[in-house]
């Protein structure tokens, strides 16, 4: 997948058509989109081609459970093009976006959507409003993240990683802590891949950091107080804390930014933004979020999550 070029313009003008929609007619499943149920894939793929010779995948993984399902909407009713300017204004190359859905599997229908890895505007659009928010969650103050990770560590053909060796870009948002187990029995049910045992969440991310550099993003102050703490014990300093959910694809682009070593210091960053229209709170809030990765004592350097202590090569058998 991935075929086309993007136009800022031409997803511009896409949402600026539906301004004014209710969600519900932007994003009008009511159940998983067939296209986008995980069971049975053998692979997204992220390839390059002559339009795209240095595909860069980027996923975002986003929970639509009941509390986080206002981050899609607005990525399609405003801030998504936002994310790809500053992008195309840096001259990062060819990069690929794929959109998933988080939920909770054991209480939701479609606890995992996945898309697919596309270049052009129209595309991206129509995996994004294809999700299915069903608004659910468990209550437990848990939700599957650590099931789309698996599935992201297990379930990749990209080209950057086989051909350059270089790792795509992971930006989950979610509110709550990961399940501390991805269950064996949860994993067969939603994706048919069948597992020796359950499996340590810190090895789930472990995998995960041999093809992506994972980012969790939290979308206000007061939501950090219940899941910070965990995240950064398993992803260190790739924990964004927001001000604001509207500042959640200028972060994103900006930890890119970072973390290619494009900008290396927040007034590099901040003209980045300037020229790319930001506002002055968009600026602001999002030169706050990042600072941790600037303060960084590996800031600069490949970067990686804390590997787990025991890494099971046994673990992964399709069907």
């Amino acid at each position: 997948m991935g075929y086309g070029n993007y136009s800022h313009d031409a997803h511009r003008s896409l949402l600026d058509a539906r301004a004014g929609k209710p969600a519900e007619q932007v994003f009008k499943q009511r159940k998983c989109h067939p296209l986008m149920d995980p069971k049975g894939v053998k692979a997204r793929e992220s390839r390059d081609s002559a339009e795209h010779p240095a595909t860069l995948p980027i996923v975002f993984a986003l929970d639509v459970t009941g509390s986080m399902g206002a981050i899609p909407k607005m990525l399609a009713a405003q801030t998504l093009p936002d994310f790809m300017n500053v992008l195309q204004r840096c001259k990062v190359k060819d990069p690929q976006l794929m959109f998933c859905a988080v939920g909770d599997a054991t209480s939701d229908n479609a606890p995992l959507q996945v898309g697919q890895f596309e270049s052009t505007a129209e595309l991206m659009d129509q995996w994004l409003t294809w999700s299915f928010l069903e608004g659910g969650g468990g209550g437990t103050g848990q939700e599957s993240y650590e099931l789309a990770m698996y599935f992201l560590s297990q379930h990749m053909d990209m080209d950057c990683k086989t051909k350059r060796n270089r790792r795509g870009y992971l930006f989950l948002t979610g509110d709550e802590m990961p399940y501390p187990t991805l269950s064996r029995h949860i994993v067969e049910s939603v994706t048919g891949d069948r597992l020796d045992d359950d499996v340590k969440v810190e090895e789930v991310v472990a995998h995960l950091a041999e093809s992506f550099i994972p980012f969790f993003v939290v979308p206000t102050p007061e939501r950090r107080a219940h899941c910070e703490a965990r995240w950064r014990q398993l992803l260190g300093d790739h924990v964004l804390c927001l001000e604001r959910p509207e500042h959640v694809c200028h972060s994103a682009a900006g930890a890119i930014l970072i973390q290619e070593r494009i900008v290396t210091e927040p007034g590099a960053l901040e003209r980045v933004l300037v020229d790319a229209g930001a506002s002055r709170g968009q600026i602001q809030g999002t030169l706050r979020a990042l600072a941790p990765l600037f303060d960084a004592p590996n800031f600069g350097k490949s970067s990686q999550p804390p590997a787990a202590p025991s890494l099971l090569k046994r673990l992964f058998k399709q069907t």
